[in-house]
């Protein structure tokens, strides 16, 4: 199958991001998200994103033009009909997400290829709720979808051959790069990289460096664009906490134990760039 149309469920960060990349590509893209104000802040975030790359020359203001007429957004699942791929990009949140399947299982038809954008939680898993599991599979963006190149397509035990080959074939057509990764919380990214936000936090917990220290020992010690603590802020404090929950309670090892100070700095709010305060202050 060379898709060609593609639902989005999700209209935030990745979600408007994963629509985006894909309407540049020219694919037909149904935005989804549970009221209008959603989408509209999503489609305006994707008019915005849009607007750095007209004025950075990278794009036309027809090709800009031409993307957002592509993109259709709505409240209903039934707009999912009909589509090529759809792709859940809510929340890290098990029991949502494993709602909003079930939903997009009713909808669409057998031949549907159905993807999670989750971060950490089990493929084989989610597709095991599937009434078609051998079209389930994973697909994870990198934050912003827009900027990053990087896709790990995750296979679950149930995922055929022909669903991978589909996805790998879509992926690079929107020009992202796609490493195919086996099923395992984390995968692979996120199995190294949130253990190493979470000891950052362990560091800052235990006093040994500010924060502002911290971060430019990694980015000046070794060769990070953005130190620890700063990319936490940028994924979401609460983000981080609930990818390590799930690493502490599928390895029941130690240490994936999440930091006291992340769960404290969650439990008062805050949680990054998104709330305006988390490890730093932002206006």
């Amino acid at each position: 199958m060379k898709i060609q149309s593609v639902g989005v469920i999700g209209a935030g960060t990745m979600g408007n991001g994963i629509a985006q990349v894909c309407a540049v590509a020219g694919l037909e893209v149904v935005m989804l998200d549970i009221n209008d104000a959603a989408l509209e802040r999503g489609l305006s975030q994707i008019g915005k994103s849009l607007d750095r790359l007209v004025k950075k020359e990278t794009l036309s203001v027809a090709n800009k033009e031409a993307a957002l007429q592509r993109i259709r957004c709505s409240t209903s699942y039934g707009e999912l009909k009909g589509l090529n791929l759809v792709i859940e990009a809510a929340t890290e949140n098990q029991a949502v997400k494993v709602k909003i399947l079930h939903q997009v299982d009713e909808i669409v038809g057998n031949d549907t290829i159905i993807a999670s954008n989750t971060s950490s939680i089990s493929i084989t898993q989610l597709a095991a709720l599937d009434s078609n599991p051998a079209r389930f599979i994973g697909m994870h963006f990198f934050n912003p979808p827009p900027m990053m190149a990087l896709v790990e397509v995750i296979r679950g035990l149930q995922t055929s051959d022909a669903t991978h080959a589909a996805i790998i074939e879509m992926a690079q057509r929107i020009g992202k790069e796609p490493i195919t990764v086996k099923n395992s919380p984390g995968f692979v990214v996120n199995r190294i990289l949130l253990p190493m936000i979470n000891e950052a936090f362990f560091v800052l917990h235990e006093g040994l460096a500010s924060p502002e220290d911290i971060d430019a020992g990694m980015k000046l010690g070794c060769n990070q664009p953005i130190g620890p603590l700063a990319l936490a802020d940028l994924i979401g404090l609460d983000t981080c906490l609930a990818v390590m929950e799930v690493y502490f309670e599928s390895f029941s090892d130690s240490k994936y134990r999440p930091c006291p100070l992340l769960r404290e700095m969650v439990a008062a709010g805050y949680l990054g760039r998104k709330t305006g305060r988390g490890v730093f202050i932002y206006e």
